[in-house]
């Protein structure tokens, strides 16, 4: 049926003060007042005396809001100051110029204390609903390329080993729901296990400290395969899953394992296993532990299939357990990926947008603080499981409203027919029902 009438009579004009382009912002921003987030960064990070050193909680705070409206650099928080759309954040917006001097001002010192405020922040989050309390908790420790463009940016200048510019920020991600424990920028150059065993050691405090009451296990791929790594768990009673890197006498000893050995496991082709050996790592001094590999035949008329009957993946691990579970178990570490890609693509880790290697420090924790706030507006507010951020946003954040006045109240309309008007209205309740916690 042809339209009656045509889009060239269409009026367009703007003139509305009182639109929001993101109303949706208003359930993150309720429960980042309900967990103090703002009081957090104005009582935690001292700027001195930089340029951008006032009102710290104010722009931390609208690069986050930023980051969930789907903002991946700067200049991108000036769409939240358009409109009525600092009403529904109840704060001011700051320009993108004032958020660049902002992020600017920041040494390796302060970026620091962002990770104070990212504990803090975590503390009350898990203390609201959102944590693991008595349960086990597994913590997938990981690395990503960020890469960058140019020669002007300080510890991403240089080649990384996928030989290309960027850093190689370490992450602790809480296996299951996505959060994101702990971070550390690195530069582009940094190893794998550059600096892991400190780390680990910061994010077994940090989660204590937050309540998780619950064994600890620690899952990782072949970059962390050092004997810092098993002993910074060991230290900490912290169990272990980490891949092990295969060498020639260990790969010829698993290959000779006679095929009673093998448990078939279910495959495309026939002759997948699992088999479990004790092994001593990193020489004889260390301590026995269990090696559980899981083989599988190569695809059929592959390169490989011309060189050997099967590829090998071990790893090490002092769990105890039946071992065709833990060798299941020890294949969801792969699930961390999902998380790296929603920080670049769901916020806005795959754009550091500054020179200074500090100012991209604070980048990354903001971010990082942007995608918890999105995962805990699901947990708490939404009650199901984790929602990646682009449908976060998609569905509940990239609302479109109008702020009216009545009686001395703000009204927000939303659209009648939004599909996902009741989930949204419950969130809200129950985001509102939490109680204050600064």
């Amino acid at each position: 049926m042809q339209s009656s009438h045509s889009l060239d009579r269409l009026s367009v004009s703007f003139s509305d003060p009182r639109a929001v382009a993101l109303a949706g912002l208003l359930l993150p921003a309720t429960l980042a007042e309900k967990l103090g987030l703002e009081e957090l960064f104005d009582r935690h990070v001292d700027l001195g005396n930089a340029p951008g050193r006032g009102n710290v909680g104010v722009k931390a705070m609208t690069l986050i809001y930023s980051a969930l409206a789907g903002g991946d650099c700067i200049d991108d928080a000036a769409l939240l100051r358009s409109g009525s759309t600092a009403s529904v954040l109840a704060q001011e917006v700051r320009a993108p110029s004032t958020l660049g001097t902002y992020l600017r001002s920041f040494t390796w010192g302060h970026a620091r204390q962002l990770d104070v405020v990212s504990r803090k922040l975590l503390a009350r989050a898990w203390s609201a609903g959102a944590g693991p309390g008595d349960k086990p908790l597994t913590i997938d420790i990981d690395c990503t390329i960020c890469e960058t463009y140019g020669l002007a940016k300080a510890g991403g200048s240089r080649f990384t080993y996928t030989h290309v510019r960027g850093y190689h920020p370490l992450l602790a991600v809480a296996a299951g729901t996505g959060e994101v424990l702990h971070t550390r920028l690195r530069g582009g150059p940094a190893h794998t296990a550059q600096g892991a065993a400190r780390f680990i050691a910061e994010t077994v405090e940090r989660v204590r400290g937050a309540g998780a009451l619950g064994e600890l296990t620690l899952r990782a791929d072949s970059g962390f395969y050092t004997a810092r790594v098993v002993e910074a768990c060991r230290r900490r009673g912290v169990r272990f899953s980490i891949t092990a890197r295969l060498h020639k006498h260990l790969h010829r000893a698993i290959a000779a394992l006679p095929q009673e050995a093998w448990t078939p496991i279910p495959y495309v082709f026939p002759g997948a296993g699992v088999a479990e050996i004790t092994y001593t790592p990193f020489g004889k001094k260390g301590t026995p532990v269990r090696l559980i590999v899981r083989r599988v035949p190569p695809t059929p008329g592959s390169q490989l299939a011309l060189f050997t009957a099967f590829s090998y993946h071990a790893f090490i691990t002092d769990r105890e357990g039946d071992t065709l579970t833990l060798e299941a178990d020890h294949r969801r570490h792969a699930e961390v990926e999902n998380v790296i890609r929603d920080l670049k693509y769901g916020v806005g880790l795959n754009h550091l947008p500054s020179g200074k290697f500090a100012a991209n420090a604070a980048w990354l924790a903001l971010q990082v603080q942007a995608h918890n706030l999105g995962l805990w507006v699901g947990r708490l507010g939404l009650g199901g499981a984790p929602l990646r951020t682009k449908t976060l946003r998609r569905r509940y954040l990239a609302l479109p409203g109008r702020l009216t006045r009545s009686a001395r109240r703000l009204f927000l309309a939303l659209p009648s027919a939004w599909p996902f008007r009741e989930e949204f209205m419950a969130a809200l309740a129950r985001l509102r029902s939490l109680p204050l916690l600064a």
